[in-house]
């Protein structure tokens, strides 16, 4: 006898839909108080602003995920499991460090403060990997699109407070009490981790192994279970997915300067548009997905998000604009929320065929590695982005960026075929 399939409804108000709130919301908020409030926190105590860029480098330890990821595999405290016990100490460990870190003068104990804030990256890039490990472990795979959709959405809600709410606070309030503030909202992490969350039912692995298999099992087992031709053209295809669409956007600010838009322009119309628009476009991808499936998402998402990289060829078509009325934030405006609607359906799907493709007994490697896989090209050919537009123009460049999204789409072919059936192979 086949079971009725769940209503949308609710697929949509599931507890695993509430745990992956709070799951985003708690992976977001340490990042954004780092690249966000600290900063801010920094700039209003007088520190010069050549050590305000070199705190930029307290980021780093957030682009080796996939090297400490085989490690929370394999070893963990036995009293919450092996996600959830990682979860509850990262997340005390961040609670106190938040608190601890405005409790300093940076101008008097900057080597402190960059300490401390070091190790909030440590603890926050640990946090990462065993939520996103968790979050696919506790969703099925028709679950998937949205649950990861409700995730990042919340990651990107929690920016409100430490680069929002906070520094409002901060006009009228001393930083210590606005730092210990923003520390109390790991809370809701807190409660997850203790009483809302349980330890997902997958295999574990055999600890007695020697100590390198713990890095070297996850890559066996991928290449295995998909052959090396499958696993590779896999590979590319993550590469090759989000390449144009990211290498699009490498030169956003700068472009809509040089079109003649004002500094508040950016600040206003972009980043407001942005945000809802990849917010509001990431849930209903989320939704579309529960009926179409991963596979048929990213056909779509994709197409979407190929199609709104023309917007950018659109407003550079025009030259800079010799001045700014209602048609130029009109174009302006289009552009942007063409763009994050793009962004948000297809990180959306890509995010949720990525988690697919992970086996259960090696989640937090195999998903840390191919999320750092897919930010390597449109890291290295961003770098040259600049050496484009210096010598053929924005048009052009935004033509190459269209043309460079083409070959993921052509990849679909082989690694998410329309007419497929929805599994992991």
């Amino acid at each position: 006898m086949q079971t009725a399939k769940p209503s949308l409804l609710s697929q949509i108000f599931s507890r695993n839909m509430l745990l992956c709130i709070f799951t985003g919301f708690t992976s977001g908020l340490p990042l954004y108080v780092l690249i966000q409030m600290v900063p801010a926190w920094l700039a209003s105590s007088n520190v010069d602003v050549k050590t305000i860029g070199f705190f930029t480098l307290i980021g780093f330890p957030y682009t080796w995920k996939f090297m400490i990821s085989p490690l929370l595999d394999r070893y963990y405290p036995a009293f919450l499991g092996r996600r959830r016990s990682w979860m509850f100490i990262t997340q005390v460990a961040l609670l106190a460090l938040l608190a601890l870190l405005g409790q300093y003068d940076p101008v008097k104990n900057i080597t402190i403060v960059a300490v401390i804030s070091t190790s909030i990256a440590v603890f926050s890039s640990v946090q990462d990997i065993v939520i996103d490990a968790y979050r696919r472990e506790i969703l099925t795979d028709e679950e998937l699109g949205l649950g990861n959709a409700i995730h990042v959405n919340a990651y990107r809600i929690a920016g409100l407070i430490p680069g929002g709410l906070s520094l409002i606070l901060a006009d009228s309030l001393p930083w210590d009490v606005v730092f210990i503030f923003t520390a109390l909202f790991m809370i809701p992490g807190l409660i997850l981790s203790l009483f809302l969350s349980k330890e997902p039912n997958v295999p574990h692995i055999d600890r007695t192994l020697p100590f390198y298999h713990a890095f070297v099992l996850p890559f066996k087992e991928f290449f295995s279970r998909k052959g090396v031709a499958s696993a590779l053209g896999l590979i590319f295809f993550i590469f090759l997915y989000k390449f144009g669409d990211s290498l699009a956007t490498s030169l956003q600010t700068k472009f809509i300067i040089d079109m003649g838009f004002s500094k508040t322009d950016i600040g206003t119309v972009v980043k407001l548009n942005s945000l809802w628009a990849s917010i509001i476009s990431g849930m209903i991808g989320g939704i579309i997905m529960l009926r179409l499936g991963i596979n048929r998402s990213l056909w779509l998402f994709g197409f979407v998000q190929l199609i709104t990289i023309l917007g950018f060829v659109w407003m550079a078509s025009y030259g800079r604009f010799e001045t700014i009325g209602s048609f130029e934030f009109f174009v302006l405006t289009t552009v942007i929320i063409g763009e994050y609607i793009g962004v948000g359906l297809g990180t959306a799907a890509f995010v949720a065929f990525m988690a697919r493709e992970t086996n259960p007994l090696y989640t937090a490697t195999q998903l840390a590695i191919f999320t750092s896989l897919s930010a390597i090209p449109s890291k290295i050919f961003s770098a040259f982005s600049g050496v484009i537009v210096s010598n053929y123009g924005y048009y052009t460049f935004f033509w190459i960026c269209f043309v460079a999204a083409i070959p993921g789409m052509l990849m679909l072919f082989k690694v998410a075929p329309w007419q497929s059936t929805e599994q992991r192979a």
